[in-house]
């Protein structure tokens, strides 16, 4: 997969976000998006993920066949997009079958990121470090070229941030992009960076309405 993004520029309600955006990625490569609250890095994820539409520039995507971007990538966003009626297996079970294209089972996902035993447990009685590692697990039961992060590191200790670098950098490793939106150092070998700076004032949302699914 090859993204390329020209003069990318996005409004909310009437207002300028960003304008002015440029970068290109092929496989193998990250991005790192950084920028104060406010700046639009969650907007820059959601107008990729086909959740908002942009206000001037363009967006290439290549050697994807025929699905759409939105139809090639994961959006893990600040929530976590998980149901908390439903166990940890459920959640991605579910998940697989909506995005299609299988890749690891429920069970070996959740043994990826340190979970095997919440297979069977309701998303209730895990706790906020472990929901997002649910939701990162979600990237390993449908394989997807293109992953888009929203402060990735969120709720994690230590030893997940370490899984979580490590699965990064084999999807990287396999011809995998991702754009990973932070305010956190995300150790992630030759990753390029983009630093947005805010056309609003700070105290501004990123985005409305983040659900944290995939599109």
């Amino acid at each position: 997969m090859h993204l390329r993004v020209d003069e990318l520029g996005c409004r909310r309600s009437g207002r300028l976000i960003f304008a002015g955006l440029s970068f290109d990625l092929g496989p193998g490569e990250a991005l790192i998006v950084t920028g104060r609250n406010g700046a639009g890095k969650s907007t820059l994820l959601a107008l990729l993920a086909g959740r908002i539409a942009a206000a001037g520039g363009r967006i290439v995507v290549e050697d994807v066949g025929e699905a759409t971007l939105p139809e090639s990538l994961h959006w893990i966003g600040h929530r976590d997009g998980l149901k908390a009626a439903l166990t940890a297996g459920e959640n991605l079970a579910f998940s697989r079958d909506i995005l299609g294209a299988p890749a690891l089972s429920p069970r070996d996902a959740l043994s990826r990121v340190g979970l095997a035993h919440a297979h069977e447990l309701p998303l209730a009685y895990l706790s906020a470090g472990q929901r997002r590692r649910v939701a990162l697990a979600r990237l390993l039961v449908a394989h997807r070229p293109l992953w888009l992060l929203d402060e990735p590191t969120s709720a994690l200790d230590t030893a997940s941030q370490e899984v979580l670098h490590t699965l990064m950098q084999e999807h990287l490793t396999q011809g995998g992009l991702i754009i990973a939106a932070t305010h956190l150092p995300l150790l992630v070998t030759g990753a390029k960076e983009l630093r947005i700076e805010a056309a609003i004032p700070a105290a501004s949302p990123d985005v409305a309405g983040d659900d944290g699914w995939a599109a």
